[in-house]
């Protein structure tokens, strides 16, 4: 990995957590992204792979990650991918087609979601609303673990600490029996009601403007930085 790649490795870690901290955590959009992330259950894998060879640098990491029963919510982030919401959309359901096929039964381990940085807010159902607050600086999969969803969905946190009930009480109250998706969306519009979209969309597009700022230095240098020059990839 040259110099220069490290840096975008970085830079893209950087403006993810910045998603992450300042939109996920702060506007409490998902009820244990912190303290996943906190208790080291959280991974980010900056994939710098094109189209083609980004499905199979996907796959290692999804193996690697199933195969790590810590690690229960992972992000696949594309900051050189240049594809559109909706081609990008095509890009993910492709990624599960491809995993699913490798799974005896289809047994994937993980639920992938796609993430994309140009969606607007509708504010008229809670579905509608969703892209708006996937908004992530890069194109990003998320890749969450299917065991963990199903203790989320039956409501039966025990065997790990990564589901905390204190904070689960929208999503898994009495007699609530909307689809657990329909449950986070609908409390996400409520959310986004309270704060005021013209709130979360500031944080967003801070963040979408440091990217702009930070992928601009970085390109720029690409192009007057001879190539080929490369250094031992660092453990992260």
């Amino acid at each position: 990995m040259s110099h220069l790649d490290e840096e975008w490795v970085r830079e893209a870690e950087r403006l993810h957590e910045r998603y992450l901290i300042e939109v996920v955590e702060a506007f409490g959009l998902c009820p244990w992204a912190q303290r996943a992330r906190l208790e080291g259950q959280t991974r980010t894998s900056i994939m710098l792979e094109a189209e083609g060879a980004a499905v199979g640098a996907s796959m290692k990491t999804l193996d690697a990650w199933a195969a790590d029963e810590h690690i229960d919510i992972g992000f696949l982030v594309f900051p050189r991918l240049k594809l559109g919401r909706l081609e990008f959309d095509r890009f993910v359901a492709h990624l599960r087609a491809v995993d699913d096929e490798r799974r005896p039964h289809g047994r994937a381990p993980f639920a992938l979601a796609a993430f994309h940085p140009d969606a607007e807010p509708n504010m008229l159902h809670a579905e509608r609303l969703v892209p708006f607050l996937r908004r992530t600086p890069d194109p990003c999969v998320q890749a969450v673990r299917m065991s963990t969803l199903d203790r989320v969905r039956r409501g039966t946190p025990s065997g790990t600490q990564f589901v905390d009930v204190a904070t689960l009480d929208w999503s898994v109250s009495l007699g609530d029996t909307k689809p657990l998706r329909e449950r986070i969306a609908g409390a996400n519009l409520e959310t986004v009601r309270r704060a005021g979209v013209q709130v979360v969309s500031a944080h967003l597009d801070a963040i979408q403007s440091d990217r702009a700022r930070t992928y601009r230095a970085l390109e720029a240098r690409e192009a007057c930085d001879p190539p080929g020059v490369v250094v031992e990839e660092v453990a992260r």
